[in-house]
């Protein structure tokens, strides 16, 4: 449980968006990883991200589906990770991704888990968040990402507009 801090951190989750462009946007067949989360993440010794486990990836044209890397047919993925509409029997798409993505960041600011204990009932890390924001959101960021910011001094003002954006 490596405590990094906030310019790491988000050069780290750039790393990822970069690597969930290429899948969906660049590579010859589109690929949906169907399991972003912060475990599926490695991190090389210069700490670059790279998105990893794609044994549940769907290989799709646009937005029909070739089949999967696997022998799966029903969509799974990690508890609190997976987009809402999958469990609504919803297709494979990149939007799922995203959803994935988003979830992990909230993850790597907050340093709780999608799973933690505290969301229970109507109470998920997404609707967490959005209840702090805007005003709450330093109160809900994990400490360790605000100590030593290279840009502000310790000071929260830019950070919080960063953050906010």
């Amino acid at each position: 449980d490596c405590k990094l801090g906030l310019k790491r951190t988000l050069d780290i989750a750039i790393d990822i968006a970069h690597a969930m462009e290429y899948l969906h946007y660049n590579s010859f067949v589109q690929v949906v990883h169907c399991d972003l989360k912060p475990e599926n993440v490695l991190l090389d010794e210069a700490m670059t991200s790279h998105v990893t486990d794609f044994g549940i990836a769907r290989l799709t044209c646009g937005t029909q589906s070739m089949g999967t890397l696997t022998s799966t047919l029903s969509i799974k993925g990690s508890v609190g990770y997976i987009a809402p509409e999958y469990g609504l029997g919803g297709s494979v798409t990149t939007e799922g991704d995203v959803y994935s993505y988003g979830i992990s960041l909230l993850e790597m600011l907050t340093r709780k888990r999608p799973t933690d204990d505290m969301f229970v009932e109507n109470l998920n890390l997404r609707k967490w968040v959005v209840s702090a924001f805007p005003d709450g959101l330093m109160e809900i960021l994990d400490r360790s990402l605000l100590q030593n910011n290279w840009w502000d001094g310790g000071r929260h003002g830019r950070s919080r507009r960063l953050l906010q954006a």
